[in-house]
This record gives structure tokens, C-alpha cells and sequence, in this order.
């Protein structure tokens, strides 16, 4: 596991807006009186979605004192698991996924147009800072492979053209519209079903 890089840069404050206090409280109440610590992994989440996608020490020391714990449980959990992101990555974060049912698919050929449009290094900022990217391992879309996440929504059925289209936009502060850029729904098979046919209401 590579050590996560802690941005050098950090706020003096951070604490919940009114929105995300109430849910973190509602977060909390799922839980009974002395598991509250349960709820580290929510709120590291929710703390990281309210400040552009990463997580400063100072919400980490915030959360362990909503939660009434050690800092260090928090800084535990915030240091090991991937999906938190200690340093700024922009607005819009990427995460190529290049897995095998990916990588055959052509992943590497998006790897190689983040190095171009947005930095040479992973999870460095574009330019302009406003996004980041990364590989990752499997993010569960393998049928509509190639594909890629941004921020909390899935890209699916890519290829270079449409990856530098999407990339474009972000780059513009656009948002990109979700989904497959094939044009099909969810998982269902790229030239329409071909089993099951005479099953009612499949």
C-alpha cells in the first residue's frame, strides 16, 4: 500500500454546514448509545464531499470531537482506506478503473489522455486545478468496460474520443452528463437482448 501524501497546505476551521450537520446526527442516531464511533466512516465521507473532495486534519480533529473519540481512531481510519483523500484534487476528481475486463478494453488508452489533458502524475492538479485523476482497481462496472468515476458518478463505455470530450468539459468546469456513452441503459446488452426473449416481463 503506497503512504497517502498529506497536503503540506491546511485550513484553521472546519466544521459541518447546517446540511450535513443534521445528517451526520441522523448518521449517528442509526447507532446505540456507545457505538457511536461507528459512524467514523460516514462522516469522513461527508466531511470530504462538503470541502472539494479531500479531507483536512483539522475535520478529522472535528469529527473525532463530534464523536467524543481519540483523533488518532479517526486519523487511523481517514489514512487507510482509499476513498479518502488527504491532499486537494479538485472539484472533479477521476478514478480510471484498470482491472482486466478494463485494461482489454482499452483503460490505458484513458490513462494515457488524463497524463495528456490534466497532469503526467497521478492525483496532481490540472493547471487550472480545478481536477485530479488516478487509477484504481475494479469499480464493479466490468460489462460496460472501459469506464471511469468522477466524483460520486460512473462514465461508462468509453472510448478516446468521448474521454477527451467528457475531460474537456471538466476542464471547462462543465459537468459531463453520467452514464453509458453507448447509449444503453444500466447493463443491458450493447445490440439490444438477444436470451430470454419470450419471457413476459423480463
Amino acid at each position: 500500500m503506497s503512504i497517502k501524501k498529506i497536503s503540506k497546505e491546511q485550513p484553521e476551521k472546519f466544521e459541518f454546514n447546517s446540511k450535513n450537520l443534521d445528517l451526520a446526527k441522523k448518521i449517528i442516531d442509526n447507532y446505540p448509545e456507545g457505538k457511536q464511533q461507528s459512524a467514523v466512516m460516514a462522516l469522513l465521507y461527508i466531511a470530504q464531499s462538503q470541502n472539494n473532495n479531500w479531507i483536512p486534519l483539522i475535520a478529522m480533529k472535528y469529527i473525532a470531537k463530534f464523536l467524543k473519540i481519540p483523533y488518532i481512531q479517526v486519523y487511523e481510519v481517514a489514512t487507510f482506506y482509499s476513498m479518502y483523500n488527504l491532499s486537494p484534487v479538485g472539484k472533479y476528481f477521476i478514478q480510471v478503473c484498470t482491472t482486466t475486463p478494463c485494461m482489454i478494453r482499452g483503460a490505458y488508452n484513458l490513462v494515457e489522455i488524463c497524463k495528456r489533458k490534466i497532469s503526467e502524475k497521478e492525483k496532481n492538479l490540472s493547471e487550472n486545478k480545478i481536477c485530479s485523476w488516478t487509477e484504481v482497481e475494479c469499480l464493479g462496472a466490468c460489462i460496460n468496460a472501459p469506464m471511469m468515476q468522477i466524483n460520486d458518478d460512473y462514465y461508462e463505455d468509453l472510448n478516446e474520443e468521448k474521454t477527451e470530450k467528457i475531460i474537456d468539459k471538466i476542464l471547462n468546469g462543465e459537468t459531463p452528463k453520467p452514464g453509458s456513452y453507448k447509449g444503453r441503459k444500466n447493463s443491458e446488452p450493447e445490440n439490444n437482448r438477444k436470451t430470454l426473449l419470450g419471457v413476459k416481463n423480463a
